[in-house]
């Protein structure tokens, strides 16, 4: 398993106090930059593996970052200790941008990001927990996530723990059955613990989700299903904020994140192809210039 980069964990912990001082002004740039050094991070480890799923590491990257750099109560010195809260990327395909944040954190050297995807890597094209400190649970198989956050928040309300459970899902993989199975047993259990995120970037693999198998009216079947629907631009920091905090009613909270795929760089922006494709070495350029 990797191991633990103490320096850049007091980095992390340095710019989390600065965001809990800030200004709004200052926050939404603080978290923009992360941001930004996430995405410009996952072009370069793409670009240097061969393979990857830029498109959907973009539009998820807001949320990511507003998860670790201000919202998750975690220690990358101790993933594992009791009390602090978990997160889940069920939409396991888009592990670059995971990677990226949590080496940003500390979790492990950012060098590692180096190794992506290369034979023997610890970093493979879905996160796996037995290598990687931060990584919850093994995803990569659609619609896993959901039923594992169920899972962990029902253990943490048996042992009387506060830890909230976050969990992202593609919106592609809500097509899969198991999510609306484990959002019965959410909303039965009256899970206020727990937080599911929709990445919802309206395109899959090879088309949009909404001609492959509709989703809408989503807000409708989340609440029908017993969840605290709040619906923001899963690209403004201050919104997510306000979606992230905890349930209002004593049931599961669902944020539909409406995200852009591909989103900071132009030609990827709103790009089925960009699911799974990566740039040649001139549009990593460009793309690296535009995420300057």
């Amino acid at each position: 398993m990797l191991s633990t980069d103490h320096a850049q964990v007091e980095r992390w912990r340095k710019r989390r106090t600065q965001l809990a001082a800030a200004t709004p002004d200052q926050r939404r740039e603080l978290l923009a930059d992360t941001a930004r050094q996430t995405r410009r991070s996952v072009v370069r480890m793409i670009r240097t593996a061969g393979q990857g799923h830029i498109g959907g590491d973009f539009s998820v990257a807001d949320i990511l970052t507003t998860l670790f750099s201000y919202t998750l109560r975690v220690d990358p010195a101790a993933p594992s200790a009791r009390g602090t809260d978990r997160f889940i990327l069920s939409k396991g395909h888009c592990a670059a941008s995971l990677y990226s944040t949590l080496a940003d954190a500390g979790y492990f050297p950012v060098r590692a990001l180096e190794t992506f995807m290369r034979p023997l890597s610890e970093l493979n094209g879905h996160p796996n927990r037995t290598k990687i400190p931060g990584v919850e649970t093994n995803t990569g198989p659609l619609g896993h996530g959901l039923p594992v956050a169920v899972g962990q928040a029902m253990g943490a309300r048996l042992t009387g723990s506060d830890t909230r459970v976050f969990v992202v899902l593609g919106d592609g993989e809500l097509q899969e059955g198991s999510n609306w199975e484990a959002l019965m047993a959410a909303s039965h259990f009256r899970l206020d613990n727990l937080v599911i995120i929709v990445d919802r970037n309206r395109l899959q693999q090879g088309a949009r989700t909404e001609d492959t198998n509709g989703l809408e009216p989503l807000e409708a079947r989340l609440r029908a299903f017993g969840c605290e629907v709040r619906r923001v631009d899963g690209h403004d920091f201050d919104a997510l904020i306000e979606a992230f905090r905890p349930a209002g009613e004593n049931r599961p909270v669902a944020v539909i994140a409406d995200t852009v795929k591909g989103k900071g760089v132009s030609f990827m922006e709103d790009r089925v192809e960009w699911h799974h494709k990566v740039p040649t070495p001139e549009q990593t350029d460009q793309a690296l210039k535009e995420l300057a």
